[in-house]
């Protein structure tokens, strides 16, 4: 073989096994990045339509359904919200029966029978990231839910948001109720609580069950023991006062267990949040991350989300369901989801919330042993 000959052939193989190498190992590709990013606000009708038409590859917001080929249009699930329920402490039911347990019992009945939502009473469920730290905890709740005898009279409900919208006769209840039902959007826990500073997205236990069902249920706990057994926990979880994981994986699972152990207010299920993205060739978008909670209102989406049309880059068009409405200042301002998008889109953090865990997954940095070189 000529040496020129040789040369090209080594040339080639070479360019093969480089090529065998790129792939797509892993399923998601952090850091990915379009060139060019356009957010628009419209409404639901608006964006149902401009997804049909590939006029935007995803719509961040409820759309309610979509009917499209599937092929052509994909529905994202996050937790949409939690249905909680409070007991009015001035019932006359509590004279009669003295339950708030039996009385809770039968709303959830009740509203089990008229509402869609999904029965679950324990305030981390299964579609949160460490949903299995807490799982024989929910079972018991559950089991324990089941055997509580309900009363044959059913209780006056209080309704507001969906549930009252949906059903007017709730929220007409403006006095004399028995139970007051509250849904609870799940994502809005993480936005009125979530900054970003220097590339760090924080507080750490921004997304943990845990902290969600505390900010939940800790306010209008009233009982001062079970009140500092709760906030005792939730010290020591902000304070990093644990061991090691296991410690800190016992006190979530101790604050939630006393959370969920009050019967004037409980957390009796949860409802189911559609998004929707356009999936068609070549116009629509792959490699999709997305949060637990906050669906595709997350940095994780917009740095995954790959479009068919080119192979790395390209030009991504959202519509989002809520309009400018905070002054966009990365300091003070940009509170509002819109201008989180468009942060999420700007920024690029060194830690991004793990697409369906609780935790967070490196994009900037890092983790390198303590004994390393540096």
């Amino acid at each position: 073989m000529k040496p020129r000959s040789a040369l090209i052939l080594l040339a080639g193989a070479a360019l093969l096994v480089g090529t065998a190498r790129g792939g797509h190992e892993l399923p998601i590709y952090p850091s990915f990045y379009p060139h060019e990013i356009e957010i628009r606000a419209m409404p639901a009708a608006e964006g149902k339509s401009a997804l049909r038409e590939a006029k935007i590859q995803a719509y961040i917001g409820e759309l309610g359904s979509v009917e499209a080929p599937a092929d052509q249009i994909r529905a994202v699930q996050s937790l949409g919200s939690f249905v909680l329920v409070r007991l009015n402490p001035d019932s006359p039911l509590l004279q009669t029966d003295g339950s708030g347990c039996a009385i809770i019992k039968a709303g959830a009945q009740q509203l089990a029978a008229e509402a869609r939502f999904v029965l679950h009473p324990y305030p981390v469920t299964p579609m949160q990231g460490d949903y299995l730290h807490h799982f024989d905890l929910a079972m018991a709740a559950a089991e324990r839910f089941s055997q509580i005898q309900a009363m044959a009279q059913l209780p006056r409900i209080k309704a507001t948001g969906e549930l009252g919208r949906d059903h007017p006769a709730w929220s007409q209840t403006a006095s004399g109720w028995d139970v007051e039902v509250l849904e609870i959007e799940a994502s809005g826990q993480l936005e009125s609580t979530m900054y970003s500073v220097n590339g760090l997205i924080g507080p750490p236990w921004l997304r943990a069950g845990w902290f969600i069902a505390d900010r939940i249920l800790a306010p209008g706990i009233a009982d001062p023991g079970l009140r500092e057994r709760v906030e005792t926990a939730a010290r020591r979880l902000k304070d990093g006062d644990f061991a090691d994981v296991a410690e800190r994986i016992n006190l979530e699972r101790e604050n939630v267990a006393a959370l969920a152990g009050d019967c004037r207010q409980m957390v009796i299920g949860y409802t189911v949040k559609r998004e929707y993205v356009n999936v068609e060739y070549a116009s629509g978008i792959e490699n999709i991350g997305y949060d637990a909670i906050a669906g595709l209102h997350s940095p994780m989406f917009i740095r995954t989300v790959k479009l068919k049309d080119f192979p790395w880059n390209g030009w991504l068009s959202l519509g989002i369901s809520d309009a400018p409405a905070a002054a966009w200042n990365p300091v003070g301002g940009m509170t509002d989801r819109f201008g989180r998008m468009l942060g999420f889109a700007a920024e690029d953090s060194a830690l991004l919330p793990s697409p369906y865990e609780a935790g967070w997954m490196l994009n900037r940095i890092s983790d390198l042993p303590s004994n390393a070189k540096r």
